[in-house]
């Protein structure tokens, strides 16, 4: 059974959801199944009661929020919700996606595997892990997947705390485990596209191609760009021509996906190929694109293939800021890629910017709406918008170490009385969510109780907040650690959302290596807060 956790509009327009469905479904010895919180695929024929018939359960992570509703499935198939109940005949539980990869340890208790990187690599030598013991006992599978690079068994590792709570390392809990687990880099010559082209997905009958992996930017709060490093394209003619050439077999709507799609080498040959009289009648949509990299063919191009509008994140008005967080932008730069937008045809330009980043000040707002306001006296008749989130630090980037900003919720309110008024179109994140969501990235295994208790009530901020204020005074049940003893209760809530963590602090993720290690991360965050723009890095 391979989850979503949320509905089918939603799950099936998610790329990496639709390539592990695939691939799971393209091999003759799995029988594949889908879950999302509104429908699924008839079940397994000899599925009767508490998971029978189930070999294997997935799920499949993108963003934190979505967590806890991990546990409502596993209630709905009467799979027992802690790792450590679970019997031989219930199903290995296994997740994987960018949250998990980043840092899986507040739900580590939920899950007997994760599979940390790129499913191109993982996905098999998991599979064919499995097949290879179906037969032994559940222990023994167990610690097979933890010999296979990228893939962690959590029961197999243990938090240690000392006597004031705080967590001081996590380690394997007996010889012959790797102390720490890699992220997984598929460094494959393609990526991925749609394996399912349907109406009633979120973007309909949409074929989505990923044109690049990661960013070369680096901006410091950026886990999409730092997470999957290195920056991978594929090349023109054996990736990205085929991988469109198949999809336009089915639909008529094709969208170009990536961090920075624009960046990838061989995009304006993309661009001039996309422009032939083969593809008129075909709509074109880019995601989100780098401003410097906008020309007056990528608007042309984009209007005339039935775009309205282009998208470009420009992080904060403030020159400054850009500097802080290493957007290599230019305000120059930005008011080109609005003229661009407008001389193309294009009749919309949505911006993205946040609040609340480190070091950020009053006058770091103002410059944004101020920006806007410029924006569009220089563009008049072209509609913008700006979306606009809150700070939240994210493991493996290097404002890792830096907490949510109580100050950014009333930032968020000053920019809508500044723009709102003036007729551009503002959508803010929810202050409050932003702060679960830095609850759930920054969390370690004290917060998996908490998770626990919250079912039922996980869409309502009061809930979340009651239920951590239970557990930070001992009043929630926790289960025993592997290596013995119990989990102590969370720390205060200020601490774990909102304080700045000192660099030698043990992170929740410390075992979990991502592409760059703590030493480079804290290096790039010392560039940043100095306010040096330094040049994009990749490993090798």
């Amino acid at each position: 059974m391979l989850a979503f956790p949320s509905t089918y509009s939603v799950g099936i327009t998610s790329l990496g959801y639709q390539v592990v469905w695939a691939s799971l479904a393209s091999r003759s010895d799995v029988d594949v199944r889908r879950l999302f919180t509104d429908q699924g695929d008839p079940p397994h024929a000899a599925q009767r009661g508490r998971g029978a018939g189930l070999d294997l359960f997935g799920l499949s992570l993108s963003w934190e929020l979505d967590g806890p509703v991990l546990l409502d499935l596993l209630e709905q198939l009467d799979i027992p919700l802690w790792s450590q109940q679970r019997g031989e005949h219930d199903p290995i539980v296994f997740g994987g996606g960018p949250v998990l990869t980043a840092n899986p340890e507040p739900l580590a208790p939920f899950f007997d595997a994760v599979l940390l990187g790129d499913g191109e690599l993982l996905l098999p030598a998991f599979v064919d892990a499995i097949q290879a013991g179906r037969l032994a006992p559940r222990a023994e599978r167990l610690r097979a997947l933890a010999q296979i690079p990228g893939i962690y068994v959590p029961s197999l590792y243990a938090p240690r705390y000392g006597a004031a709570g705080e967590l001081l390392a996590v380690e394997p809990i007996e010889p012959g485990l790797p102390a720490t687990i890699a992220k997984q880099t598929w460094r494959g010559n393609t990526l991925s596209h749609s394996t399912v082209i349907t109406p009633e997905a979120a973007w309909p009958s949409i074929h989505m191609v990923e044109v690049v992996r990661s960013c070369p930017e680096l901006c410091r709060f950026c886990l999409a760009s730092y997470l999957t490093l290195p920056f991978r394209t594929p090349s023109l003619d054996d990736g990205l021509i085929p991988a469109v050439e198949k999809g336009l077999t089915a639909t008529q709507r094709l969208g170009l996906l990536g961090a920075s799609v624009t960046q990838h080498p061989q995009f304006a040959d993309l661009l001039t190929w996309l422009d032939g009289d083969r593809f008129e009648g075909t709509r074109v949509s880019v995601s989100s694109v780098r401003a410097a990299t906008v020309t007056p063919q990528l608007g042309r191009i984009l209007a005339k293939r039935g775009s309205k509008s282009l998208t470009i994140a420009i992080e904060s008005g403030s020159e400054r800021m850009r500097r802080v967080v290493n957007k290599k932008l230019a305000t120059e730069e930005i008011f080109a890629a609005a003229r661009y937008a407008k001389e193309g045809g294009l009749t919309g330009l949505k911006l993205y910017g946040m609040a609340g980043l480190p070091t950020e000040d009053d006058a770091d707002i103002e410059a944004t709406a101020d920006l806007l306001l410029a924006i569009k006296a220089a563009t008049p008749g072209l509609r913008l918008s700006l979306g606009v989130s809150t700070f939240v630090p994210k493991a493996h980037t290097p404002f890792q170490w830096e907490g949510v900003r109580p100050e950014a919720e009333k930032r968020l309110k000053r920019l809508a009385r500044r723009l709102q008024p003036k007729g551009i179109e503002l959508r803010p994140e929810s202050y409050g969510w932003s702060v679960i969501q830095a609850l759930l990235s920054r969390s370690d295994r004290r917060l998996a109780p908490v998770i626990a208790a919250v079912r039922g009530r996980h869409d309502q901020l009061g809930g979340w907040k009651a239920t951590y204020r239970e557990a930070a005074a001992g009043h929630q049940d926790a289960p025993p650690l592997s290596s013995g003893g119990s989990l102590p209760p969370p720390p205060p809530w200020q601490e774990v959302i909102h304080a700045g963590w000192s660099p030698d602090r043990v992170l929740p993720w410390v075992h979990l290596e991502g592409p760059l290690p703590p030493a480079t991360l804290a290096a790039h965050r010392q560039q940043a807060l100095a306010g040096e723009t330094a040049a994009a890095l990749t490993p090798a």
